[in-house]
């Protein structure tokens, strides 16, 4: 977790506020996020790759190499699609990654600038690449050959031109969970390797369409650097043979994935990572972009919960919280780790226990095998929680969505209010 939570007179704290202030004012489960832990891990992703990208540089423009572009980062919207963490980095100058048409819209209303936005997503339907198209983005990154001939039959029906890359499947093992990878052949992601030359070439005959650069995203918490090597060194074989063939590129799409730390991983540093790109990369011309999500957003939010019951078994011990499966999903979906961090430490002997919600459903865990000092009533922070926490949240067993709270400083924001149970079926209606 970021060092703006930490214990401060015997109860933990984001930044300058008490945990339980925060659950007396806005109740339980409540999201809670750290401004200067999101500002802090942007810049450190920007910083790090642009004095990478300057010093490797150097060299090259003594030599009179061309001056390329500093690099882009677009934040995963996917990660944590709230407004407010949206625009914050869109104040820091972040482009984004978007998968839908409804991010898309989420990153205009929060000001982010479209020109700033690429469309990545095996699936994207002709109404969503008319929306982005009129919206000018970025970059529409190409994952079929049926998503090319589609792409160019709605910029023709406009009247424009369509700015598209290659999501190139390099085939990388990037050793992380199989649910979350997405640069092997057997995974639904983007085109084969070995095919991308003869989809470069089909996207050249293509009057509707702008050759603009290649994408690769090899998958989600990756703890090597390896795995992006291997990946790099592939994508930019293709970039010379396209170069080769008069298609020169104008920007390579790295992805993101870099991983974070949920318990005893040891991701590399974003300094390493970052080392490692440029070297790779040398002095090439083209703008590099990174797509990277959890690593912005991860560590800098918490889930806020409360102990309900403590319910003694033959088998386990369960603490029944008032968070569930609806709330953050990573664990029954991945087996995700999530430290458990009581907001009070109690003196005693710790009893073992699984973190379970109320969802009528055996998978309905938040953690298992705690040892903890626990009473009823008692608030945990579930760490870890600010990426694919509040995004992947539901409403099963018609629960209302928790609250999320921005704090900076020793100010609080509500940045999401908390759902209304009449507000879950607003849409329905009965038969006549």
């Amino acid at each position: 977790m970021d060092a703006m939570f930490h214990l401060r007179g015997g109860a933990l704290h984001v930044e300058d506020v008490p945990l339980q202030a925060i659950a007396e004012r806005f109740g339980t489960p409540t999201y809670v996020y750290s401004r200067a832990a999101l500002t802090g891990a942007y810049r450190a992703f920007e910083s790090a790759f642009r004095s990478a990208f300057e010093s490797a540089l150097v060299p090259a423009r003594a030599a009179g190499a061309a001056r390329a572009r500093p690099p882009l980062v677009c934040y995963a919207v996917k990660a944590n699609p709230n407004l407010a963490i949206l625009n914050l980095f869109a104040r820091l100058g972040s482009g984004f990654d978007i998968v839908s048409a409804g991010e898309l819209a989420r990153v205009v209303a929060a000001g982010g600038a479209p020109s700033r936005v690429v469309f990545s997503g095996v699936g994207k339907s002709a109404a969503e690449l008319k929306v982005a198209l009129e919206a000018g983005i970025l970059c529409f990154n190409i994952e079929s050959i049926p998503e090319l001939h589609r792409l160019e039959q709605v910029a023709g029906a406009c009247g424009r031109v369509a700015p598209v890359s290659i999501r190139v499947n390099p085939d990388v093992n990037p050793n992380t969970h199989p649910y979350i990878t997405t640069g092997l052949n057997e995974n639904k992601f983007g085109v084969n390797h070995h095919d991308a030359l003869a989809l470069y070439r089909a996207a050249r005959g293509c009057r509707h369409l702008r050759i603009t650069g290649i994408d690769c995203h090899i998958g989600s918490q990756i703890t090597e650097i390896a795995p992006y090597a291997d990946a790099l060194e592939r994508i930019l074989e293709l970039v010379d043979q396209l170069a080769a063939e008069g298609i020169v590129l104008e920007h390579v799409d790295l992805g993101g994935g870099l991983g974070i730390r949920y318990s005893e991983e040891c991701p590399p540093s974003v300094d390493e990572y970052a080392a490692t790109i440029t070297r790779i990369f040398g002095a090439r011309p083209q703008r590099l972009v990174f797509e990277p999500g959890r690593l912005m957003v991860g560590n800098a939010g918490l889930l806020l919960t409360r102990v309900e019951y403590l319910k003694p078994g033959p088998v386990k011990n369960f603490a029944i919280v008032d968070a569930a499966m609806n709330d953050l999903m990573r664990p029954a979906l991945y087996e995700a780790y999530h430290e458990v961090l009581p907001v009070v430490p109690r003196a005693g002997d710790a009893c073992w226990y699984d973190v379970v919600g109320p969802v009528c459903e055996s998978g309905d865990w938040l953690a298992r095998n705690r040892a903890l000092v626990l009473e009823e009533g008692d608030l945990l922070a579930i760490a870890s929680a600010g990426a694919y926490g509040m995004s992947m949240s539901s409403n099963y067993n018609t629960r209302p969505r928790a609250a999320e709270v921005m704090v900076d400083g020793a100010n609080l924001h509500e940045v999401r209010a908390r759902e209304r149970i009449e507000q879950l079926f607003e849409g329905e209606s009965l038969l006549p």
